[in-house]
């Protein structure tokens, strides 16, 4: 089908731009022509050599693009039609997505019948850019695409569904995640996309103090316009005393960690109330060390549960629909554009978190 571009990783701290045949069409998959995708921070580590990948790979997890080509056995979509898929892509034929954790796909890999340890990858049901070709290039292979593409209603941009395949699926399942009931107090560590899209959840799910935090004042105007009730500089106050004020020595009813540090992880459960809740959403590169008087010793009823982005079109289309009904607008998340040619400069930009970058949409 002739040749396309590619950011590619080549080595550590080098994606490229490169040259890859376009990929051919097999009877579960569709081909998408790319026309918006973003670079999200698990790129960012990809490119430190942070976290591993194969050389040569096609990064990128965010599809936002058209229908080019579809495979025999894909129904009910039409070629031309614009559609996202999910950062996560599962096949929901695996043990892990008919268990109920469809992000998990593929997550054990069985040798001979025997799930060998040496092999599990957690991160599995993650394709895109980590285990096949990904989405920064002009065209992606969507695996599996029966279950997998979403089709974009009428009347929304590439902007406003772009944060759908990861950062709003994942920060809204960090809300799910901390088990939120109406009224109440919920601190969100990290005021990122992934914890700004936490933030704008955690109003959806009925929390009626929504206490964000970060080191940027800029991003805490944005979780401000999201739903936070109450914003802590953490540069500028002392973070665990703080809250404990502001809830008068109870504790939060749940804490997000949106960050993915040893600090932050530990200031979230701090401030925990007994049987509360801390849901980590963030990347950790190092061992973690729960420190035991906030953890009560073991004792204290506290739940700590992790996520992995869900995907999949059923989650596409609940995402798509809150934004289509106006009850959350991302599109302020967006605040540069690059070509995919550009796409290296976008990536020093976005690392290096310039210019009050919090994401870059790329334009093939």
């Amino acid at each position: 089908m002739g040749v396309m571009k590619a950011a590619a990783f080549i080595d550590k701290n080098r994606i490229e731009i490169v040259e890859k045949k376009i990929p051919d069409v097999g009877p579960n998959d569709a081909l998408i022509r790319i026309t918006t995708t973003t670079i999200c921070g698990t790129d960012v580590h990809i490119l430190k050599g942070e976290y591993p990948v194969a050389k040569g790979l096609t990064v990128g997890h965010e599809p936002v693009g058209i229908i080019e080509k579809l495979g025999s056995n894909v129904k009910g979509y039409e070629e031309g039609q614009r559609v996202i898929a999910g950062a996560i892509c599962p096949s929901f034929t695996s043990y892990p997505c008919q268990d109920g954790y469809p992000s998990q796909d593929g997550s054990y890999l069985m040798e001979n019948g025997v799930c060998s340890c040496h092999g599990y990858k957690a991160t599995a049901g993650w394709r895109f850019g980590n285990m096949i070709d990904g989405t920064q290039a002009e065209y992606v292979l969507v695996p599996d695409a029966q279950a997998n593409l979403a089709p974009i209603p009428d009347g929304l941009t590439d902007e406003e569904v772009l944060m759908c395949p990861d950062i709003m699926s994942t920060g809204f399942k960090g809300a799910e995640n901390a088990n939120i009931e109406i009224g109440d107090i919920v601190a969100i560590f990290a005021q990122g996309p992934i914890g700004l899209c936490a933030t704008a959840g955690a109003r959806l799910k009925g929390a009626s103090v929504i206490i964000a935090i970060d080191g940027n004042n800029e991003r805490l105007e944005i979780a401000k316009k999201l739903g936070a009730t109450v914003t802590l500089n953490f540069k500028e106050v002392d973070i665990i005393d703080e809250v404990m004020k502001l809830t008068n020595g109870r504790g939060v009813d749940a804490s997000i960690e949106a960050l993915g540090t040893q600090k932050t992880f530990e200031q979230a459960l701090a401030i925990l109330k007994p049987g509360g809740t801390l849901s980590s959403l963030g990347v950790y590169s190092q061992d973690l060390v729960i420190p035991l008087k906030y953890f009560a010793a073991g004792l204290g009823d506290h739940k700590i549960n992790t996520a992995l982005c869900p995907g999949g079109k059923e989650r596409m289309r609940r995402l798509m629909n809150v934004i289509r009904s106006g009850n959350v607008d991302l599109k302020p998340l967006v605040t540069h554009q690059f070509k995919l040619d550009d796409i290296v400069e976008a990536y020093d930009l976005f690392a290096n978190q310039r210019d009050g970058v919090l994401k870059v949409a790329i334009k093939p």
